[in-house]
């Protein structure tokens, strides 16, 4: 293509966007500066070598909250983030934003957590206390421009400014105007890559990437929902007291009098994604028409977050969270499992750092001439890489007895 044909394919990827979106022609680009597509924009980009890359695979074999030898149905961390994927991409395209960004921020957003869900993180994070601890967010970072060794001109993905600011903060920022952290220390690694390339830690990030926050939220406030009904660790009859799941199970049954049970579940569920769906949408734009922000950065320079639920459906989805935790998180068909599996990564994680244990034979991964601290930071990078099967497998390999996750 020419470059005339180029810049006329960059132009068609802005119409009709609003002017408070990213605008992928407009890019603070890549860390490392490479040729633009010809046929796809730099967001498209992005989200394709997302979904190319080892970490999107591994996320199949990571667990959500049932662990992977629970049943074929439960979610899985690549299930979730694909759920996360289609409900980002609904909220950015009704408020007019880059479907693509919202999208790529959505199926990478758990690419930092370990085999076993929180459980696992709870076990690295607790190791590596004396070395700054660890948080998903920060390792999703790591991995997409540290790990992942598929390109020959760079290690990482290379991923576009606008990428990796939505990755790290989508939740909100980070630090304050002097570069302190909010919740106390900024991770050593956060730190040491913001003064190369910085990303803004102090201010909120795009539209892009709060759409794609609360999609993570709405999508694991239901499939969590349709997992435990579906593990029998409540029944539908239990939700009858929450406000948000009573009030549309009892239209299901009403206008469904004799729909099975099976049914009236994934009926309940669909229905209540759509209402908090439809919420967002209208809370977000009646909030961004008060703002009247004139480009993206804008929103970054605003005291809150322009996208999120009504008052109404906040203290609804809080109380839904509350309820799950009671029900199911601490439930000990849960519980149990964590047990099990917080001890296979404790352990491999002594051994390794003991010397007990061998790490892969590649050069990426020696431990020689290593500081404590480097090779802690490398045993957790390959720890929190594995799936939870192979965390099993290499427990099962080192010790003489691994315990049951079920």
């Amino acid at each position: 293509m020419t470059q005339a044909e180029i810049s006329g394919f960059n132009t068609r990827q802005t119409e009709g966007l609003a002017v408070y979106a990213e605008q992928a022609a407009n890019s603070r680009g890549r860390l490392i500066e490479e040729p633009k597509s010809p046929t796809r924009s730099d967001f498209q980009r992005d989200r394709d070598r997302i979904i190319h890359s080892d970490a999107f695979r591994r996320l199949m074999h990571k667990t959500q909250v049932f662990v992977h030898n629970e049943g074929d149905h439960y979610r899985t961390r690549l299930t979730h983030s694909i759920e996360v994927g289609q409900i980002a991409r609904a909220l950015a395209r009704a408020m007019g934003c880059d479907e693509d960004l919202a999208e790529a921020l959505a199926l990478a957003h758990d690419f930092g957590h370990t085999p076993f869900g929180h459980a696992g993180e709870r076990v690295l994070d607790e190791k590596l206390k004396p070395y700054g601890g660890f948080d998903h967010n920060v390792q999703a970072l790591r991995v997409v421009t540290r790990l992942e060794r598929r390109y020959a001109g760079f290690n990482g993905l290379n991923l576009t400014w606008e990428t990796l600011e939505g990755l790290v903060k989508h939740n909100g920022p980070l630090a304050d105007g002097d570069g302190d952290g909010l919740d106390g220390p900024l991770a050593p690694f956060l730190v040491d890559y913001n003064r190369t390339h910085d990303l803004w830690l102090w201010s909120w990030p795009s539209i892009e990437a709060q759409c794609a926050a609360i999609a993570d939220d709405i999508a694991y406030d239901n499939h969590d929902l349709d997992d435990g009904l579906r593990a029998g660790l409540f029944t539908l009859d239990d939700l009858a007291n929450l406000s948000l799941s009573g009030a549309l199970l009892e239209r299901v049954r009403l206008t469904y009098p004799l729909l099975d049970h099976s049914r009236s579940q994934h009926e309940l569920v669909r229905r209540q994604i759509t209402a908090m769906v439809e919420d967002v949408i209208s809370e977000s734009l009646l909030r961004i028409t008060d703002a009247q922000p004139s480009c993206a950065d804008d929103v970054r320079y605003f005291d809150h977050a322009l996208v999120g639920f009504s008052p109404h459906m906040r203290r609804a989805e809080e109380e839904l969270k509350a309820f799950l935790f009671e029900r199911m998180y601490r439930s000990e068909d849960v519980m149990a499992p964590v047990r099990a599996a917080q001890q296979i990564l404790g352990d491999l994680f002594d051994a390794l750092m003991q010397g007990d244990a061998d790490m892969p034979p590649s050069a990426e991964w020696a431990l020689e001439d290593c500081t404590e601290t480097q090779r802690a930071e490398k045993i957790a990078d390959y720890l929190a890489g594995m799936t939870d099967r192979y965390a099993v497998s290499e427990h099962r390999r080192l010790f003489d007895h691994t315990p049951q996750l079920r």
